[in-house]
């Protein structure tokens, strides 16, 4: 028994199960800085809505919907647990919730470009150690990608994605309606691209155009 489990722990690949965990974590972070991005959009336009139910938290329990991030992992796309918004109370509701909802993707893509940022002081600045240097930087060097992702998939026009409350800012008010009132069947529309991979060539790219960005800027 002893010898079967020596060759056990021999066996597991930490590097691959830390990096495994430090993407994870990187999809958390995204996730959070998102979702508090909205309600903490909402709350500075006058809805105490996501303030009342403790959703400006950067805590990721009160954000982490465990079925979207398994969709997340599985599919390709997933969600958090969306953050209540009560357009009544903004003074204009349709330029509000486009408001709160253009708050999370520029959240996540401000956080792509501090991480590449505090990546470029690393390399500049800090002594090389094994854990600062690697561990660190591959951390900063996931989370850039992965909110950058989150942030431009999230202005895709198409319900319930934060784009298409951004469009609707631009639309009269009956098409408006008419767009929140089949928001729930957009979920099947972005599971149907999803599955027959029509997104994820255009996605990719973006992704790594504006990594690229992000990285010249910075390097």
């Amino acid at each position: 028994m002893l010898h079967q489990l020596q060759f056990l722990f021999e066996s597991l690949d930490f590097a691959a199960m830390g990096n495994a965990l430090l993407r994870v974590l990187a999809i958390f972070l995204c996730l959070t800085v998102h979702e508090a991005s909205h309600g903490l959009a909402a709350y500075v336009l006058g809805d105490p809505t996501a303030k009342a139910q403790h959703r400006l938290s950067l805590n990721p329990l009160r954000h982490i919907d465990w079925f979207g991030l398994l969709m997340m992992f599985t599919v390709g796309f997933g969600w958090a647990k969306a953050v209540p918004v009560n357009p009544r109370y903004f003074r204009k509701p349709k330029q509000g919730m486009a408001v709160t909802a253009l708050a999370g993707p520029v959240s996540n893509l401000l956080t792509a470009a501090v991480a590449v940022g505090i990546s470029r002081l690393i390399d500049q600045y800090a002594p090389y150690t094994p854990l600062w240097n690697t561990l660190f930087e591959f951390f900063l060097l996931t989370l850039a990608p992965l909110s950058i992702g989150l942030g431009l998939f999230n202005l895709i026009p198409i319900p319930p994605l934060d784009g298409s409350k951004v469009v609707a800012v631009f639309l009269p008010d009956d098409a408006y309606a008419m767009l929140m009132r089949y928001e729930r069947y957009g979920f099947l529309v972005l599971l149907a691209l999803s599955y027959f991979g029509v997104m994820s060539g255009m996605m990719s790219d973006a992704i790594i155009g504006v990594f690229s960005l992000l990285y010249n800027l910075f390097y």
